[in-house]
């Protein structure tokens, strides 16, 4: 029955996608898909198809609890922080794909959108950390480290972006990892919002795909880092969450090296359809790869990144279950 959720999920997300490419192409929101022969414009927040289709999975899955309380065993209490803490941060999302908030501005928001899992303090104030063991952190881990994850969850997946698929792909194989913890741990709530998340996401792939119709925008990027977070944060699994966002840190790095370039990013398109790193250097995790592989088509490009995270998803899962 949990995966009725996932199923859900999916078709609204679908649904409410299929929707609104015609509508956003309407009223001109468009994005120039920079990797493509003379940059065709790509109907942009896609997003909000996400965060509808997780809205769909979280309300299903408590209506399936108040009216079988026997079939999920719940906290509704958290369920909705999480949805309260995920649309917060997609409005963040929203405001600046139509209003374009400064980035200083906007990576300090989602800090707001945390306080719903503030309020409820979520997660446990003790967390066991590699060779020291036990710590205790007390008002410290509600007031200042939630914050700070659903903070820089949400920044890090909003900047290893903009490529067809990846931002969905590499969001898939993260919540997908956390479902696999969650689910041995018996993290029933967290794994309900990992399978809405899940769902969501598969819902708008297909057409976030190469080549894509839709980008998911802030929007959508912002409430994948949301959703990762609020689950490692409610399923007391925060050591799964730093090890899958190794991959979106690496990113981080490098492009703070680069004083976080807003143009420039992108590979150069060659003639022979493959994407290779700008002449000055990589400025992020995926120029990065472009350069040691001496260029790559985008498909294979977010592939590869996709890959580089399962890699770390799996390591993450080995950390919870036992050999």
């Amino acid at each position: 029955m949990i995966w009725l959720v996932a199923l859900v999920s999916c078709a609204v997300g679908a649904g409410v996608t299929a929707a609104l490419i015609p509508y956003l192409r309407k009223v001109g929101m468009l994005g120039k898909d920079v990797h493509k022969p003379g940059r065709p414009e790509v109907a942009e927040m896609g997003g909000l198809a996400l965060v509808v289709g997780f809205g769909a999975g979280v309300l299903l899955a408590i209506a399936l609890e108040a009216f079988s309380p026997h079939l999920l065993p719940l906290d509704f209490t958290r369920l909705l922080a999480v949805l309260a803490t995920v649309l917060l941060t997609a409005l963040v999302g929203i405001a600046d794909d139509l209003l374009g908030i400064p980035q200083s501005v906007k990576a300090l928001l989602p800090v707001v959108a945390a306080l719903p899992l503030v309020a409820i303090r979520a997660g446990e104030t003790a967390m066991v950390l590699p060779w020291i063991g036990k710590v205790e952190f007390g008002l410290f881990y509600p007031l200042f480290l939630v914050p700070a994850a659903v903070t820089g969850a949400a920044n890090a997946v909003n900047m290893l972006a903009g490529f067809n698929g990846l931002e969905l792909g590499m969001g898939v194989v993260a919540m997908g990892a956390l479902a696999v913890v969650a689910a041995h741990l018996g993290q029933t709530t967290a794994l309900v919002m990992l399978l809405a998340g899940i769902g969501a996401c598969l819902g708008v792939l297909p057409f976030n795909w190469y080549p894509a119709r839709i980008f998911v925008g802030d929007v959508g990027t912002l409430a994948i880092g949301a959703i990762l977070a609020s689950a490692c944060i409610v399923g007391n699994f925060e050591l799964a969450g730093v090890v899958l966002i190794i991959p979106y840190a690496l990113d981080f790095l490098i492009k703070a090296t680069h004083r976080f370039p807003s143009s420039g990013w992108w590979g150069e398109l060659g003639p022979d359809g493959k994407l290779r790193c700008p002449s000055h250097g990589p400025v992020g995790l995926a120029q990065a790869v472009l350069k040691l592989t001496r260029g790559l088509s985008e498909r294979s490009l977010v592939l590869v990144l996709i890959g580089f995270e399962a890699l770390f998803g799996l390591i993450a899962i080995l950390l919870y279950l036992p050999l």
